[in-house]
C-alpha cells in the first residue's frame, strides 16, 4: 500500500529547512532508521553531497540517518533495498534526466506500490503525477522522457501561486500556463500551495497543511478543494 507525502515545498518563509512539517514526518517515519535521499534535483546547482549534508542536518532532528543515493555503487539496487526515501526539490529537469539516466524511475515506482514511505517536495512532488509537464522549472537539460511515476492520477504545480489583484505584473500567471497546458492535454492538475501537502494511504488521497488546493480540468472551470479534503482527482 502506497504511504507518500507529497508536499509543495521544503521551506515555508521564516522556517528552516522541513522544519514546518518535520512534526509530521517524524510520525510518518516513526519505524524509519535509514532514509535514501535522491538529490538529483540540485536546488541552485549545488552537489549531491552538499544537498545529502542538508537533508541530514533535517533529519537529524527526529533521528533518522540519511544516505544519498549517489553514494551507491548500484542506485537500483539501493531504492529496492531503502526504509524509506526523500526527494528533495530543485529542477524538475535535471532530477527526472537523473532517473531515466540511472534507469531508476521504473524502480522507485515499484517500491513506492510496495508500500515504501515516500516524501516529495517541490520537483520531488512533481514526480509523483502523471507527467513532470506542471513544472515551474527552467529547462536546463532534455530528459529522454516526461512521463513520471503515476503514482497519483493527476498533475502537481508545486509552489502554486494565484493572480495578484491590481499587479503590474505582464508575464503569464500560473493560471495561464496550466490552461495552455490544457489546449492540448487532458490530465487534472492541482495547484499545491506553499505550507500545504498531499497524504496518500494506498488509493486515499487527502490535502493536507494550512491551504486549499486549486484544481484545473480541461475545459472547466478551475475550483478550490479544502484543506482535510479528499483529492478525488482523474
Amino acid at each position: 500500500m502506497k504511504k507518500m507525502i507529497i508536499a509543495s515545498t521544503s521551506t515555508v518563509h521564516g522556517s528552516g529547512y522541513l522544519a514546518y512539517i518535520l512534526p509530521r514526518l517524524k510520525d510518518f517515519f516513526k519505524d524509519v532508521k535509514q532514509l535514501l535521499f535522491i538529490p538529483y534535483a540540485r536546488p541552485s546547482g549545488i552537489t549531491y553531497d552538499e544537498y545529502t549534508v542538508k537533508a541530514s542536518a533535517a533529519f537529524s532532528k527526529i533521528d533518522i540517518e540519511v544516505k544519498g543515493l549517489h553514494e551507491f555503487k548500484n542506485p537500483k539496487t539501493a531504492l529496492q533495498k531503502s526504509e524509506a526515501i526523500f526527494t528533495g526539490g530543485g529542477n524538475t529537469f535535471e532530477l527526472v534526466n537523473q532517473l531515466y539516466t540511472n534507469d531508476c524511475m521504473s524502480d522507485l515506482k515499484e517500491v513506492i506500490e510496495k508500500g515504501v514511505p515516500y516524501l516529495g517536495t517541490s520537483a520531488g512532488s512533481n514526480i509523483c503525477g502523471v507527467t513532470m509537464m506542471n513544472t515551474n522549472d527552467m529547462p536546463i537539460v532534455y530528459p529522454p522522457n516526461f512521463k513520471t511515476l503515476g503514482s497519483i492520477p493527476f498533475n502537481i504545480n508545486a509552489h502554486y501561486l494565484d493572480p495578484i489583484e491590481g499587479s503590474t505584473h505582464m508575464g503569464e500567471t500560473r493560471e495561464t500556463r496550466i490552461k495552455e497546458y490544457h489546449v492540448f492535454n487532458t490530465t487534472t492538475v492541482l495547484g499545491l500551495r506553499e505550507g500545504s501537502w498531499l497524504e496518500v494511504h494506498g488509493d486515499s488521497i487527502v490535502l493536507k497543511g494550512i491551504h486549499s488546493a486549486r484544481v484545473f480540468m480541461q475545459n472547466k472551470t478551475p475550483y478550490e478543494i479544502e484543506s482535510g479534503s479528499v483529492a478525488s482527482l482523474k
